[in-house]
């Protein structure tokens, strides 16, 4: 697989990744399956994609378990991305940012990864009442004490920047421009795919300025631009997608010309002899967005693993990007 750098560390990575959330958290409880798991993690490593992003919180610790029982046999080929910064409880989210914390909190992710450093550590969510610059202070340290090799952050979420009226990063930026001034930024994780641009606008621009890699999160849309969601099917109560504006039944039915579009490009690639997917066309955009840009698409299962990895090697025409670009705009309920 093609490799691709992150950051000013120069981090080495296959150029797509591999997304654990999907193994332990917010999708479809009844269909997670450990051994199933542990197998497309394998498999990715055996395809080249070799970034894991996992994260405390899933699960809660029981994500960051299962990669580290892959670590405990593979941690020379893997390139192993953890977050810090959010507390699970039983029906609540809450930021932690606290310099005491966050180093407990990367001690135990060590233990649990089974590894003695983490490559990349982001910070999953700022905490709204610590200074940012503290809890980045903080991840800096462990920079120095040799637990982590390079810091991120994870995009600001969108419901708070769509109620204040501003342009979904503005948040994002805002705050990476505090922390630049106490350490390095090698990686910014954010939505980015086919149906959500909005990256495009303003942050992605800013990570190519400087130097800083692009963690493309949900590139295929949470599944739906795999064209393999029936509208109307409905989704398990544990599922996000349950929740989730574009996955009423309404909207998935309004969207379908999106998938449309990417399965004709497909389709004239396959011409040529491959058999190509729309997933891997929908990769394969996000790819063309920049050289610093490396999509994390998450799955459970060996079969997409091997499917996603395969858009690595897919190059769209000029046509096809164009093509891309005149599909129509995504609806949710919230439009």
């Amino acid at each position: 697989m093609e490799r691709r750098t992150i950051g000013a560390a120069t981090l080495d990575v296959g150029a797509i990744g591999l997304g654990c959330m999907p193994m332990s958290w917010a999708y479809t409880g009844s269909r997670q399956r450990g051994e199933e798991s542990l197998r497309a993690v394998h498999a990715a490593l055996d395809q080249g994609s070799t970034l894991l992003d996992t994260a405390d919180m899933y699960g809660p610790f029981t994500n960051e378990l299962l990669v580290g029982r892959v670590l405990k046999e593979r941690r020379s080929e893997a390139f192993v991305s953890t977050k810090v910064g959010l507390l699970v409880g039983e029906q609540h989210i809450v930021a932690n940012g606290r310099p005491g914390y966050v180093r407990r909190a990367c001690d135990a992710s060590l233990r649990r990864l089974q590894t003695d450093v983490i490559d990349l550590y982001q910070l999953h969510r700022a905490d709204p009442e610590i200074p940012v610059e503290e809890t980045w202070g903080a991840m800096a340290d462990l920079v120095s004490a040799g637990k982590v090799r390079s810091l991120g952050l994870c995009a600001v979420g969108a419901r708070s920047a769509r109620r204040a009226g501003a342009r979904l990063h503005d948040g994002t930026i805002r705050q990476l421009e505090r922390v630049q001034q106490v350490f390095p930024v090698s990686a910014v994780e954010a939505e980015l795919s086919v149906w959500s641009t909005e990256a495009l606008d303003a942050l992605l621009p800013w990570c190519a300025a400087r130097g800083v890699g692009f963690l493309a999160a949900m590139p295929l849309g949470n599944g739906f631009l795999t064209g393999t969601l029936t509208p109307g099917e409905g989704f398990e109560p544990d599922d996000l997608r349950a929740r989730h504006p574009r996955f009423t039944a309404e909207m998935m039915a309004a969207n379908q010309p999106i998938v449309v579009g990417l399965r004709r490009i497909a389709r004239r690639h396959g011409l040529l002899g491959n058999t190509v997917t729309p997933a891997q066309v929908a990769l394969a955009w996000v790819l063309a967005q920049g050289r610093h840009v490396v999509p994390v698409p998450g799955t459970k299962r060996e079969r997409w693993v091997t499917e996603n990895a395969g858009g690595a090697g897919l190059r769209l025409t000029a046509e096809d990007l164009a093509e891309v670009a005149a599909l129509p705009g995504a609806q949710g309920s919230w439009d």
